[in-house]
């Protein structure tokens, strides 16, 4: 009876032992097949991507480690408590962009990301503000002890700035020289002939990957074109027609205007760099400090503008340009054709035009091209052709060189931003003093 019941029991244990199997294998079988439990989604500072917020403002810059173009490094936005809002890859030629709402934010590069050997100097707060280029940039390398500077090598260093800015702006102003002399037409859309030579530098050089020096040779050539289509287009139409010059003043303002917002739309409202000679050191000769783009700039300038003197006082067609625009009617019935030689004027007034811009987007804006680049330059140019004489090349080269002598001294006794200023109180003086400028003569002006 015992070992009935003992067989009994073991019957009864094996048999609830494999129900039991079955069971836990059923009730497991639908926990297999569910889905894995979802990666929770990355913290912010992570390479994760976040959606830009509703009110993004495009922050741009690139780093430039002594002209070697960092790619591959982070950088990162920190708000006013220090925590991290957004970060970024740098890019081809080391430009990055984050898009942040308006507001103060402080901008780092991450140390772990830079290569060996390479070090940032801190970091760099800003205000972002929507509809203004918000532009970040950092200074690598050692961080650099000041030194004082004496005040006769400051005024040695602001004069040569001050030659070579009034070189850039002679450059851009002859062609607005020579076109009011021959035609007496001041021509206020000449400033948008500097800013499209400029642009169209910037899309040779950027968009198409042309190195920058032939780049602005076909720059040339398009101001060049562009010059020739204004006179055919709207100028030599209007001089047919006998319209005064009053009027053609107003459509040049006009003019003027649109092409500077068609440039807006098709260019883009930030500044925006060349890709060649925008790490430049400085090299120092004795007390004279200059860069290398800087020294290029006065030397194409001067040759530039020793050739327009040469052709204008031994070729046939710079000596036809000076009788127009000494006597029109004279010059005509001496067998001068005056419309030839008005087109050849508006051709090369272009061709200068965009050579300036070029230089001026070099020289004086960092390597960058603005779209109302031609705009700011344009009141200096009337400033200095007219401190010069009107209608003449050499008084246009004299003037400007006193005008770009003047902005840069300005800045030795106030805010570098407002140096401007200077160059237009002279327009008011000379105006008010000496009206033909320094080279003009009374029966000209009146």
């Amino acid at each position: 009876m015992r070992a009935r019941s003992a067989v009994r029991l073991f019957q009864r244990t094996l048999l609830l032992a494999v129900l039991s199997s079955i069971a836990a294998l059923l009730f497991s079988a639908p926990a297999l097949a569910q889905e894995p439990t979802p990666t929770p989604p990355a913290a912010p500072g992570t390479s994760a991507e976040q959606a830009p917020p509703a009110d993004a403002v495009s922050v741009a810059g690139s780093l430039n480690n002594g002209g070697e173009r960092l790619v591959g490094v982070d950088v990162a936005a920190l708000d006013a408590s220090g925590a991290e809002v957004a970060r970024t890859t740098s890019e081809t030629g080391g430009r990055w962009t984050l898009e942040l709402s308006p507001g103060t934010y402080t901008f780092q590069v991450v140390q772990e990301t830079l290569p060996d050997g390479v070090s940032v100097q801190g970091e760099v707060q800003r205000d972002v503000e929507a509809g203004r280029s918000n532009t970040v940039i950092f200074s690598f390398g050692e961080a650099r002890t000041a030194t004082s500077v004496p005040v006769w090598e400051q005024f040695l260093r602001t004069t040569v700035d001050g030659f070579r800015f009034g070189l850039v702006i002679a450059l851009a102003a002859v062609g607005l020289s020579l076109i009011f002399g021959t035609t007496g037409l001041t021509n206020f859309a000449h400033g948008e002939l500097v800013t499209l030579g400029a642009v169209a530098a910037w899309v040779f050089n950027v968009t198409m990957g042309i190195q920058l020096i032939p780049a602005t040779i076909l720059a040339i050539i398009v101001g060049v074109a562009i010059g020739w289509l204004n006179n055919a287009a709207i100028w030599k139409p209007l001089r047919k027609r006998r319209t005064g010059l009053i009027a053609q003043l107003v459509v040049s303002i006009g003019l003027a205007i649109a092409l500077r917002y068609l440039i807006l739309i098709f260019f883009s409202d930030r500044a925006e760099p060349f890709a060649d000679y925008q790490a430049q050191t400085q090299n120092e000769w004795g007390p004279f400090a200059i860069t290398n783009v800087n020294l290029a700039c006065i030397i194409i300038s001067i040759v530039v503008l020793v050739g327009v003197a040469l052709m204008l006082q031994r070729t046939r067609i710079g000596k036809a340009m000076r009788a127009v625009a000494d006597n029109r009617d004279l010059a005509a019935s001496s067998g001068i054709n005056v419309e030839r030689v008005v087109t050849f004027v508006w051709c090369l007034g272009g061709g200068l035009a965009a050579l300036g811009g070029v230089l001026f987007g070099l020289s004086e804006l960092a390597g960058r091209v603005q779209w109302e680049m031609g705009f700011k330059l344009l009141l200096l140019m009337f400033a200095g052709i007219t401190l010069g004489g009107l209608g003449t090349a050499y008084g246009a080269f004299l003037g400007c060189v006193i005008v770009g002598l003047l902005v840069q001294w300005s800045t030795l006794v106030i805010n570098p931003d407002l140096k401007y200023i200077g160059g237009l109180l002279v327009l008011i003086l000379i105006l008010i003093v000496r009206p033909q400028g320094i080279l003009g003569s009374r029966q000209r002006i009146g």
